[in-house]
């Protein structure tokens, strides 16, 4: 990836969390912390923006969650010095898995359930931001929101994205650069919505690789043979990425209507 100040794109997120928060006359935001760097990110550019009096973190787990992630985003909330509000979901999924009779022995079933913790965690995030007039930071990252890489209305429902124009390897850079311990600067990434749950999972290559890859087909505006022959990266996973990209357009903008505005 090309280098970048990562001190003018600290202070450009800044000033981007001030005017949004001020124009909407919300008194803060409210960040769901993973333990992750995306978050991690999001929660000290929203410091750096509003004071540690302004922001909130949520951690929402489920008895799968990992301990070391849970303590990560507590740690993390302690380095801020943030105020934390702590609800686990798993009650909540529960019942709408029996109000559903979901039949979890069905493989169909996996998918739909993982965005049920994800939409339950955006419900929750709400909650707290309409009881405090606050904002809801989104956490999504470049990297992700071009392959479609997040739940519609669950993580990707947020008021803002501070920093969805950043590829995962700049948010890690970045996220060092302001102090994030490298445990978590360096983490690989997990959405946790299921026991074992690993990005690597679910998306076409490693983001050391599918960053440079996205970015030569959406910025640099390459072929999918070029992007392949560049990276040597087998030409099925570029047009992967391409796939991903057309399929969840929906999902990156607001809903389609007959007549626009």
């Amino acid at each position: 990836m090309p280098e970048y100040d990562c001190d003018a794109t600290a202070r450009e997120i800044v000033a981007f969390i001030k005017r949004i928060v001020t124009e909407a006359r919300a008194d803060g935001v409210v960040v769901g912390l993973s333990g992750g760097v995306d978050s991690s990110l999001v929660a000290a550019l929203s410091v750096r923006a509003l004071g540690k009096e302004r922001v909130l973190g949520a951690l929402l787990p489920t008895d799968f969650t990992p301990h070391q992630d849970i303590q990560d985003a507590k740690d993390l909330a302690k380095l801020l010095r943030i105020r934390t509000e702590y609800v686990m979901i798993g009650p909540l999924t529960d019942c709408l898995v029996r109000a559903l009779n979901v039949d979890t022995a069905d493989p169909r079933v996996k998918i739909p359930l993982a965005n049920i913790s994800s939409r339950t965690r955006m419900v929750i995030l709400y909650y707290f931001a309409n009881i405090h007039n606050y904002l809801v930071a989104g956490t999504g990252d470049r990297s992700e929101e071009l392959i479609g890489y997040f739940t519609k209305y669950g993580d990707g429902g947020a008021d803002f994205l501070p920093i969805s124009h950043l590829y995962k390897t700049q948010v890690r850079r970045l996220a060092e650069y302001l102090g994030i311990p490298s445990r978590i600067a360096y983490k690989p990434s997990s959405p946790q919505l299921y026991p074992g749950h690993k990005a690597t999972d679910e998306i076409p290559i490693d983001y050391d690789k599918l960053d440079h890859i996205e970015k030569m087909l959406f910025d640099d505006k390459l072929s999918p043979q070029d992007v392949a022959d560049r990276t040597q990266v087998n030409i099925n996973v570029v047009k992967d990425v391409l796939r991903r990209y057309h399929a969840s357009a929906h999902k990156r903008c607001y809903p389609l209507m007959v007549r626009g505005w």
